[in-house]
């Protein structure tokens, strides 16, 4: 059952859609691709920022990959949802304000029925990390909040940073996109490593469009890159995702005294 977040809620931008060459895209009344879905292959991961959001394998044992529970920040085109629930079999929450985009995506991007693993909640991420989930709660956090304008994350300070930590399990892995033309990388990496500390947190490069995913962790240090190729190789072999290519490309953070 959908819940819904009972107060007055800004104006949104209601989704639209649109088709190229066997894939579709999900849009907010603009031309920015907020999502999107291979006819053929609708469990694929088709944006390569998407993929590079699924980096929280190489932070988690190979063992416990499938296991706990997973919560999207922004429901976009379901890609991850579709991932972590159907192909994965995890336990799977959404978060997505937007009434429309979750119309559209269970009228053209597949996303499934909501029962005892799978669950839509229809409110404000702020409102979800502060008030509704459990701490420790969550083993896995994906974290891609924009808006029509797809500007800067519509929740970027330190403060949601830090709910979001409280909300991972020890072990847990968030991963946050980061993408906008006004948004500054500096700023909000910086955020999130005040919220989780400097040395846990980790940044791939970005993609040719532009969006550096970040991921963050509850737990020890980085895993030596022996362990992290071995985990990596076992998210190519079992859910056929590039993952050798991410451990190549993770890396620390830049020192902000250097």
């Amino acid at each position: 059952m959908t819940t819904k977040q009972k107060k007055t809620e800004p104006e949104l931008a209601p989704a639209t859609i649109s088709e190229f060459d066997g894939v579709r895209y999900l849009h907010l009344g603009t031309p920015w691709v907020q999502g999107a879905m291979n006819l053929k292959k609708p469990a694929a991961l088709e944006l390569e920022y998407i993929q590079r959001m699924m980096a929280w394998m190489l932070l988690r044992p190979a063992a416990e990959l499938a296991r706990g529970h997973a919560v999207q920040l922004g429901l976009g085109a379901g890609a991850i949802t579709r991932f972590t629930q159907g192909v994965m079999k995890m336990k799977t929450t959404v978060v997505e304000l937007n009434p429309t985009v979750i119309g559209v995506n269970r009228a053209f991007f597949r996303l499934p029925a909501e029962g005892a693993r799978f669950q839509v909640l229809e409110m404000d991420a702020q409102h979800y990390v502060d008030e509704v989930a459990e701490p420790a709660s969550v083993d896995v956090l994906c974290v891609d909040l924009y808006d029509h304008e797809a500007a800067s994350p519509v929740l970027d300070s330190e403060a949601f940073y830090r709910d979001c930590a409280r909300l991972l399990a020890e072990g847990g892995v968030m991963s946050v996109n980061l993408f906008g033309r006004d948004a500054s990388f500096e700023r909000s990496a910086a955020r999130i490593a005040a919220a989780f500390g400097p040395d846990r947190v980790w940044s791939l490069r970005p993609t040719r469009e532009g969006n550096t995913v970040v991921l963050a962790w509850k737990g020890g240090p980085l895993p030596p890159r022996e362990e992290l190729t071995a985990r990596a190789q076992h998210a190519e072999t079992r859910w056929g995702l590039p993952a050798r290519k991410w451990v190549r490309m993770i890396r620390p953070l830049p020192d902000p005294t250097a």
